[in-house]
């Protein structure tokens, strides 16, 4: 792995020159971290997992701009590491089903993303760098979790929105329900709103979701990137007290459903819940399908209860701990590894768990 100076310089696609990359960040409103990508030595001689000789990624084209907008992401449990090349086109899953109520539904076009104000200045927007509102697009991936649900229903995990939803089956009216009451881009965060479901949604339990791209049919190179990285996270956040969970586990709380107040009273429940999560130590780690970029692999996605998720790529063993150290921990971007994020800009917050 690239040493710090060189790995911002191939980041940048430029010199070895200090980058602005820092600067452009902070001027948006980004938290970032100073600190170095990686805590041990280089050459390493502290047990990390190395990937093979043949592992070979891009270090070389500017990784930050590679990340799509989308207004939400979600996870369809399958129980499984690896799917059919396009997870999408799958006739009968409900992943396919889901394709086809985003494509009927006709919503508008993505807006441009937008410039931000701070300190009563214009500050463009960093490339890949969005905001929920930058799109109208649903992100569909598989996911390893197991349904947690009966009669062959999926648990689709909805993000940002930290939620995830049961007994989903997998039938074009289940699509449809699922779109109406927590996929429909025109609905807001956790969907709060005096729609009735069929389902059940539960707040996740945890300070952190980290989503690992295993996808071996789309780029062995994740296949290979993906267990390696999810044992480093696993050990890492233990050694500082945490619990790492690989699937859904401590739900404990009602469903959202139950709750009988007004919708401005439920958006207070759902935020008290979600400040809550922050300091759970809790993790949820899963592996899931292509994401793109994966030429950068190995590819990260890290979301927080606030919203936010960190895309992170040309990631090994090695980088693990900075990442548990500054990002999950702290609150903090590391530049170097950024492919792109969405609600990273948060303007007068020194981190991302800041509300």
């Amino acid at each position: 792995m690239l040493n710090l100076r060189k790995l911002r310089a191939s980041v940048l696609g430029g010199s070895e020159q200090p980058p602005n990359l820092y600067t452009t960040l902070t001027a948006s409103g980004v938290p970032v971290a100073s600190a170095d990508c990686r805590t041990c030595p280089n050459p390493c001689d502290e047990g990390h997992a190395d990937y093979p000789r043949r592992f070979s990624v891009d270090m070389e084209s500017t990784m930050l701009g590679t990340v799509k907008p989308f207004r939400r992401q979600i996870l369809i449990s399958t129980g499984r590491c690896d799917w059919d090349r396009d997870v999408t086109n799958v006739q009968g899953t409900l992943a396919a089903l889901i394709a086809t109520q985003q494509a009927s539904a006709h919503v508008p076009d993505s807006p441009p993303p937008i410039s931000i104000t701070m300190d009563e200045k214009i500050v463009p927007p960093v490339p890949g760098v969005f905001t929920s509102s930058d799109s109208t697009r649903l992100s569909i991936l598989n996911g390893s979790h197991k349904s947690t649900s009966a009669d062959e229903h999926e648990t689709v995990l909805v993000l940002p929105d930290y939620t995830m939803v049961v007994d989903v089956p997998a039938t074009l009216e289940g699509a449809r329900e699922l779109w109406r009451t927590a996929l429909d881009s025109r609905l807001p965060r956790m969907g709060i709103t005096e729609e009735t479901s069929n389902f059940q949604t539960w707040i996740l339990p945890y300070s952190c979701v980290i989503m690992l791209c295993s996808h071996k049919r789309r780029d062995n190179r994740c296949a290979i990137a993906a267990p390696k990285l999810e044992h480093a996270f696993i050990q890492s956040l233990e050694r500082k007290g945490w619990s790492a969970d690989t699937q859904l586990e401590h739900i404990v709380e009602p469903p959202l459903e139950l709750f009988a107040g007004t919708p401005e009273e439920k958006e207070r429940y759902i935020t008290d819940e979600l400040k809550a999560r922050t300091s759970a130590k809790k993790a949820l780690i899963l592996r899931n399908s292509h994401m793109g970029g994966h030429k950068y692999a190995g590819n990260c996605i890290i979301y927080t209860p606030q919203g936010s998720s960190v895309w992170y790529g040309r990631v090994t063993t090695h980088e693990v701990e900075s990442i548990v150290t500054n990002t999950i921990e702290g609150g903090l971007v590391l530049p170097p590894l950024l492919r792109g994020g969405m609600d990273l800009s948060r303007p007068g917050c020194p981190t991302l768990h800041d509300w």
